[in-house]
């Protein structure tokens, strides 16, 4: 014991000579600075180059959110509702499935990131009008800036609600437990208020060398998304949230208001219009098959239909959450049963309407879903090769577009999820596909992981695509299943191969197609998530058991073992508490006028 104290006695001084020897030469170093490295506000907006730098680092603050498993992209939405199951362990999915996330969690740290961003673009918006540059770039500026700050305010009240309003940088000596959170309808209104003010400041598109720089239609496209959320049931008169105060008794929540469904409708079609007449359209592939015409909407970078998109670069880890083990995955991004049995038919029949008891299916026989059994032949477009099960013959082209399941082509071979094939769990360590599915939407196929080979990737935040959807379900709820209703579902499902809805369906019924078609259209885009909690449904979907195949079994392509339906998680939800998420203790404890959510 007294060798090794004197070890480690003679270690600590020779660190210490090893410091007093480097100071002086840190010193002298630490003298020699480069001209731009102590920059403070006035010396940033003197110069164009580095409000620009200044700007960009407010883009910054835009989540990417492609990496659904890793607490710094900000989207454990998506692992969060009943479309997918994340195998990998850490990700924060977890507790939200378990409900056993509290005010307590700093990760992920969605409130600190989006005032950052606010700060950011306060800071910028009240020092622009320092830099000398021309008048009509200092307007475009502008308007990036501000519709940044109304993005990252709809960032922080579509999980919290009302949330304080930053409409301008705080001092450090200024009295910060005066700051209050805003009812939620005065937030949607300062961030409608916003977007207007940027679409006026936007042009229609940019150049090559600026994508990823926000646009008019991005503006429009923000308004329309926070109008519908202020339109729907969670906010919109919500009786949970009736008599919810602040400590001064300021009303939280508003009373119910039809009028705001037609104003959401209008900001849809606004941006519809502007859009389309301005070179945006539904993307369409070159031969026009609806397979590649929906998947290459997600791999063909800036196509025409994106609206507004955050860049990601070459996302190794996103391409190997998605591909299988064989493949060099990590076989992380699962998809649920459920999602699988949504998937339609060819025919624009749902295969199934519900379950029994025991979780077996109940199939709808017009639809020509087959359970069991295995094709002989493979499908004339290579949708799925012979010998695949019959549940997976004769979906949707969105299904083939989305969906890789066991025995699908992949990259030129068979995927193989049954127990001991080479992407089953027996060749796996902790990660593995536990559903019996991956998801494909997104991922690039000419990416080779052996051979640290990776395609460009980018996160699509609005589309046109979803406006035709926004504008449906807003125009539905205000003036029922007229002409244009059917219209832009049927442009969407017309796309996608699929027949038009059936004429004559009812308010009701048609509520319930749009449902669906979000679910199907919009499918791992995070909308799933906030879809459900906006229409309040999330209470009876989020806390069930969610399931997929029988992994843990099978010896081949054709052995039935593998094909039950199996449960993967019971997942919990709490309502209403769970409908908001908490804000952190740590921010309450900062300042007690902050108060909490309902339950929490």
């Amino acid at each position: 014991m007294k060798n090794i104290a004197l070890a480690i006695k003679n270690q600590f001084r020779l660190l210490l000579l090893g410091l007093l020897v480097l100071i002086p030469s840190c010193t002298k170093d630490y003298l020699k600075k480069a001209p731009d490295e102590d920059l403070d506000i006035k010396k940033v907006f003197s110069e164009r180059k580095y409000a620009e730098s200044f700007l960009t680092s407010a883009y910054n603050n835009i989540p990417v959110m492609l990496g659904a498993a890793d607490w710094d992209q900000r989207n454990p939405f998506t692992g969060a509702s009943d479309e997918m199951e994340i195998t990998f362990l850490g990700a924060y999915s977890h507790l939200l499935n378990s409900g056993a996330w509290s005010a307590n969690d700093y990760y992920p740290d969605v409130w600190g990131f989006m005032y950052e961003g606010i700060r950011k673009t306060n800071i910028f918006l009240e020092n622009v009008a320092l830099v000398p540059m021309p008048e009509e770039d200092r307007k475009k500026w502008i308007g990036e800036a501000t519709f940044l700050r109304a993005f990252f305010h709809f960032m922080l009240a579509r999980i919290y609600g009302p949330i304080p309003i930053g409409d301008h940088s705080y001092a450090l000596n200024e009295d910060y437990t005066k700051i209050r959170r805003q009812p939620v309808d005065k937030v949607i209104e300062f961030i409608a208020s916003e977007c207007d003010k940027a679409a006026g400041m936007l042009d229609w598109s940019v150049s090559t060398d600026k994508l990823g720089r926000v646009t008019r239609p991005a503006a429009l496209a923000l308004k329309a998304q926070a109008l519908l959320y202020m339109a729907s049931p969670l906010w919109n008169g919500n009786p949970d949230y009736t008599g919810i105060k602040d400590n001064v008794g300021t009303a939280l929540f508003p009373a119910y208001d039809k009028e705001r469904w037609r104003q959401a409708a209008i900001a849809a079609k606004a941006c519809i219009d502007g859009a389309e007449a301005n070179g945006y359209k539904l993307y369409r592939s070159a031969s026009n098959d609806p397979v590649r015409n929906y998947q290459e909407v997600f791999i063909e970078r800036n196509n025409p239909e994106v609206l507004f998109a955050r860049n990601a670069g070459e996302h190794s880890h996103f391409e190997r959450c998605s591909n299988p083990i064989s493949y060099g995955g990590y076989s992380i991004f699962c998809p649920t049963q459920e999602l699988i049995d949504d998937y339609e038919m060819a025919n624009g029949e749902r295969p199934i309407t519900g379950y029994n008891g025991d979780g077996t299916p109940v199939i709808n026989a017009a639809s020509g879903y087959v359970e069991t059994g295995y094709v002989a032949d493979k499908h004339p477009k290579d949708y799925y090769p012979a010998g695949v099960r019959n549940m997976y013959v004769g979906r949707e082209p969105r299904f083939y577009a989305s969906i890789n399941f066991n025995g699908a082509v992949w990259k030129n071979r068979n995927i193989q999820f049954w127990f001991e094939g080479l992407d089953g769990r027996k060749r796996a360590g902790s990660d593995y596909c536990i559903s019996g599915y991956l998801m494909k939407k997104m991922v690039n196929p000419t990416s080779d992981i052996f051979q640290n080979r990776f395609s460009l990737n980018t996160w699509i935040y609005y589309r046109l695509g979803e406006e035709y959807l926004n504008y449906a379900e807003a125009l539905n709820e205000a003036d029922g299943p007229v002409a244009d209703v059917y219209k832009y579902v049927n442009a969407i499902r017309d796309r996608a191969g699929l027949p038009g809805l059936p004429t004559g369906l009812s308010q009701t019924a048609m509520r319930e197609r749009i449902h669906h078609e979000r679910r199907i259209e919009l499918a791992f885009e995070t909308h799933r998530y906030f879809d459900t909690h906006r229409w309040k449904t999330a209470a009876g979907i989020d806390s069930k058991e969610i399931h997929g195949m029988n992994i843990g079994a099978g010896n081949a392509l054709n052995d039935d073992n593998f094909y039950k339906r199996t449960v993967i998680e019971k997942r919990v939800f709490v309502a209403p508490k769970h409908y908001l998420w908490p804000i952190q203790q740590a921010e309450i404890n900062k300042n007690p006028n902050l108060v909490q959510n309902p339950g929490w």
